[in-house]
C-alpha cells in the first residue's frame, strides 16, 4: 500500500471526525483518537510529536513503517482526525 496515494484518495474526508462510528472511537477528541490509533499500531516510548513549527506538528511515526501494519480504513480514520501526509518531509503531520 502506498500511504501517500491513500491520503490523496480520501482527502475529502479531512476533519470529518463525526463520520468515525462511536463504537470504534478511542476518544471523543480527534487528535487523541489519532494518537491512540498510531500508538496501537506502533507502540513506542518516545514522544509522538517529533517537531513543531508555527501552527503545525509532525509525528514521530514514519510512513514507510506504518505501511506494513495500517489498513485503508485506519488511514481514513486518521484523515478524519486531521492527520495529513507531508510529502516534503515524508512524514505525518497535523495542524494545531
Amino acid at each position: 500500500m502506498n500511504i501517500k496515494r491513500v491520503f490523496d484518495k480520501y482527502d475529502d474526508e479531512f476533519l470529518k471526525f463525526e463520520r468515525i462510528p462511536e463504537t470504534i472511537r478511542r476518544s471523543n477528541r480527534p487528535d487523541l483518537h489519532a494518537f491512540l490509533l498510531l500508538n496501537q499500531l506502533h507502540p513506542s516510548t518516545t514522544d509522538i510529536i517529533s517537531s513543531a513549527e508555527h501552527d503545525e506538528i509532525w509525528l514521530e511515526i514514519k510512513p514507510e513503517k506504518l505501511e506494513k501494519s495500517i489498513t485503508e480504513p485506519q488511514i481514513i480514520e486518521l484523515i478524519r482526525c486531521g492527520v495529513r501526509y507531508d510529502s516534503e518531509y515524508d512524514s505525518l503531520c497535523m495542524f494545531v
